[in-house]
């Protein structure tokens, strides 16, 4: 039977399945932009001591010589951790989220919906870039987010998603129909629907209209108090195939460093990530009334089949 236990200050939700965040950037003073691979292992400690088993960590748009640097620190602490947890070394006092791979949030993005990423960052997708930033880590990228409008992005999409890297669609203009063309070349996800995104129009509902209509692509939904408004929060779960969608924590090293009601903002007052974990997201939906099964299964049963990792 699954059971919560909640207490002032603590994250943790206590449940009986596995629970898994498919885009985090860090927390609580730590984050991907790092060298050090201890800094990596403690954003997994941090994490699985708010109850998430498992995370894929996710990259800001950068040069390619600088992701592969940062996949590369990733991988190195996804090494180091399987090791530790081999030798059941645990010097905490909960069980780290285990590192499953790397989410890259571009560099194939639309400059013109970058929210708090650097569009100088941002470039052209071909299959040539696509080859030069993720050769000889096929084995540990997982997702990569992609504005499907961009031209030669739906060759791209084909491309990764052929070699099993989840495609998801996100920092973008695209309309209905380039949505629609992104999925139909093999794109399985949104990021983050309704933010960064072109906005649902009654005669073009783009991109965000595509994710909730169509009932075969998932969501990705950041549920804290800032990112969307909670009469459109219950639209996403009145009108979504509960089965796909997926709450993400979109969380960066400043989250969890004050209250969650605080939003974290970048130096240009936009919104830089989410202010909750997955599992704190969980507790205040299911206190607002949101139905409690459907809530687990957005950070449990839907991510994990995303990723067919069950």
């Amino acid at each position: 039977m699954v059971t919560m236990q909640q207490a002032a200050g603590n994250c943790k939700l206590n449940l009986d399945m596995k629970t898994i965040d498919i885009h985090t950037h860090g927390i609580r003073g730590y984050d991907t932009e790092t060298n050090s691979e201890d800094e990596i292992l403690r954003i997994a400690e941090i994490h699985g001591s708010c109850g998430v088993s498992g995370i894929i960590l996710t990259l800001y748009p950068s040069t390619i010589e600088q992701m592969r640097g940062g996949i590369a620190v990733i991988k190195n602490a996804m090494v180091i951790q399987k090791k530790s947890l081999e030798r059941d070394i645990n010097t905490s006092n909960s069980v780290p989220s285990e590192i499953i791979g790397v989410h890259l949030e571009g560099p194939f993005l639309n400059k013109n919906k970058c929210a708090s990423l650097s569009p100088d960052n941002f470039i052209e997708p071909t299959e040539y870039n696509l080859k030069k930033l993720i050769e000889g880590f096929d084995d540990i990228i997982k997702i990569i987010t992609i504005s499907p409008e961009l031209k030669g992005a739906v060759q791209v999409i084909r491309k990764a998603a052929d070699m099993g890297i989840v495609v998801s669609m996100g920092h973008s203009l695209a309309t209905y129909l380039e949505a629609e063309a992104g999925f139909n070349s093999g794109a399985k996800g949104v990021t983050h629907i309704f933010n960064a995104m072109r906005e649902f129009n009654h005669r073009e509902p783009g991109i965000a209209g595509f994710a909730l209509i169509n009932k075969d692509i998932y969501a990705e939904v950041i549920s804290d108090p800032h990112h969307l408004h909670p009469a459109t929060l219950e639209m996403i779960f009145k009108v979504k195939n509960p089965e796909k969608i997926i709450i993400v924590s979109d969380s960066v090293k400043e989250t969890g460093l004050k209250s969650f009601k605080q939003p974290v903002m970048d130096k240009h007052f936009k919104l830089k990530g989410g202010s909750m974990t997955i599992t704190e997201s969980a507790q205040s939906l299911i206190q607002k009334g949101f139905d409690k099964e459907l809530i687990f299964k957005c950070i449990s049963q839907n991510p994990l089949r995303y990723m067919m990792l069950h």
